[in-house]
């Protein structure tokens, strides 16, 4: 299908899903949101996709937050749907039984900042820049970041940032965990690239199984994390791949692995 606000390229075992409005760098409405989730939803349905790349085109921005022209036209009870909306596109990406990464190219305020914390791995430029300003607006952020920011660096240091609006550098995004890594913004998207490949080559269904576990160690309480764990352990092994890999190992050779 085609798009207006973003691109979406379909390559061997991984998919690079770029945002797309340059010049508004890449600021997030609801055409925008409207068109990622429906990428989403084909790379999540896709046998070939094994791993998503999320990023923004040009230099200067991954999303520089919400379209403010739309934002500006919400009251009491529109903003309620405009705040679920939004939550809902980026619940869809933390929730992707594909693995989802943020390749984070420039500014990623607001909306962009909750884009990139919905997203499974966080990879940025040393140019990029991080904040949730949205007091600055007399609003609160609605895409979900004062649930994710406080469950990545912690209640004090996300009051502090979603208090003050403070925007901060890749580097310090990097000092409390915000990212996992940063990297020159020429060495970015290959090193985003790498990563999915890397990821591509394991086995489909263990992945999925470890994403899930990873957000019931978010979800549920420490009893049934791990009891989910186990179920899940227990499934993966009942699978082909399990064999494969296994067998792979004691032979010696690479795993060729088949999601079943």
């Amino acid at each position: 299908m085609s798009y207006t606000t973003i691109q979406l390229e379909e390559r061997a075992h991984y998919s690079i899903i770029s945002l797309h409005r340059p010049d508004k760098l890449n600021a997030l409405n609801a055409t925008l949101l409207q068109e990622l989730h429906k990428a989403i939803m084909i790379c999540q349905d896709s046998k070939e996709c094994k791993a998503i790349i999320i990023t923004g085109t040009g230099i200067k921005a991954f999303a520089a937050g919400a379209d403010i022209a739309q934002l500006h036209q919400q009251n009491k009870e529109s903003g309620y749907i405009f705040a679920r909306e939004g939550q809902d596109v980026f619940t869809a990406i933390e929730q992707c039984n594909k693995p989802v990464i943020a390749a984070v190219n420039g500014f990623a305020l607001g909306g962009g900042c909750e884009l990139a914390m919905a997203c499974h791995i966080r990879f940025a430029s040393s140019t990029a820049k991080f904040g949730q300003p949205e007091v600055n607006l007399g609003i609160i952020p609605g895409y979900g970041g004062t649930q994710r920011l406080t469950l990545l660096v912690g209640p004090a240091k996300s009051a502090e940032l979603i208090l003050t609006g403070a925007i901060i550098t890749a580097e310090q995004a990097l000092s409390i965990g915000l990212v996992n890594s940063v990297h020159s913004p020429e060495e970015l998207m290959p090193y985003a690239i790498d990563c999915a490949e890397i990821i591509a080559s394991k086995a489909p269904l263990a992945i999925t199984a470890s994403l899930k576990s990873i957000r019931a160690s978010i979800e549920l309480n420490a009893s049934d994390g791990m009891e989910f764990e186990a179920k899940s352990f227990a499934e993966t092994c009942g699978t082909s791949d399990f064999k494969e890999g296994t067998l792979a190992f004691l032979e010696k050779r690479a795993a060729n692995f088949t999601g079943n």
